[in-house]
């Protein structure tokens, strides 16, 4: 059960810190709006460091991404129900992280009268709505982000010292690769916020989006699942 409660706890670590500086950027009488992606990817990074860590303390592996249980279901390190299980409470975690972060930025959602800017908050949307090149775009970063992660737990520095660098990585998949899209490459970090967002009392929200919601799921898991047959193929295990 720990397992489940890590994934669970970590995941939503990592999208109430993650969503949270998004909210602080987009909302409107926060100290730092307007503050710019450089601020907004730095935090997503620790995001995903602490979340990581917090999963890893209570018991579970650490994915914090149904894309981890998917990589370990193709390489062979995980059976299907326990994949499937993780993954469930990763969403369940993020959907958890998304509505805390409503609750800890509750007055400002009325001084905000954008729809779009509150929409944003909680799950991504494209620069330029193209869905296939937004789904290619999920794609690759995702990719990235599997394929080198491997090599940092694998042959680098281990699974816990490769921590803070894999949070390193995933800054770095922002600032270079995630202004098309918003990065997603976290089929769990969209659809639990993207949940919320259509679940909850939010003045003046607007619609939730389901017709763009499945880029940010199939992008990442298609990703996921070439990172996975190369991390299979090319890297040797340890």
């Amino acid at each position: 059960m720990n397992e489940y409660l890590g994934e669970f706890f970590g995941t939503m670590v990592l999208l109430f810190l993650g969503d949270g500086v998004v909210a602080g950027v987009l909302l409107n009488r926060t100290k730092a709006q307007n503050a710019g992606w450089l601020v907004i990817t730095t935090a997503w990074a620790f995001a995903v460091l602490f979340g990581i860590l917090t999963a890893r303390a209570i018991g579970g592996p650490g994915y914090i991404n149904p894309v981890g249980p998917l990589v370990g279901l193709m390489t062979g390190g995980l059976p299907a129900d326990k994949a499937a299980g993780l993954a469930a409470a990763e969403v369940l975690g993020a959907f958890a992280g998304a509505v805390l972060t409503w609750l800890h930025y509750l007055p400002h959602w009325a001084e905000t009268p954008d729809p779009g800017l509150k929409l944003g908050v909680f799950c991504t949307a494209p620069a330029i709505r193209n869905p296939p090149a937004n789904l290619v775009s999920e794609a690759l970063g995702t990719f990235v982000l599997v394929f080198v992660a491997a090599t940092i737990t694998e042959k680098a520095l281990g699974p816990y010292l490769g921590v803070p660098v894999v949070a390193a990585l995933v800054w770095g998949i922002g600032l270079s690769l995630g202004a098309t899209t918003g990065y997603a490459i976290n089929p769990a970090r969209d659809f639990g916020p993207r949940l919320a967002h259509a679940l909850l009392p939010i003045p003046g929200k607007g619609p939730s989006d389901w017709g763009y919601a499945w880029v940010p799921v199939v992008g990442p898991v298609l990703g996921g699942a070439l990172g996975a047959v190369a991390v299979k193929y090319l890297i040797p295990p340890p």
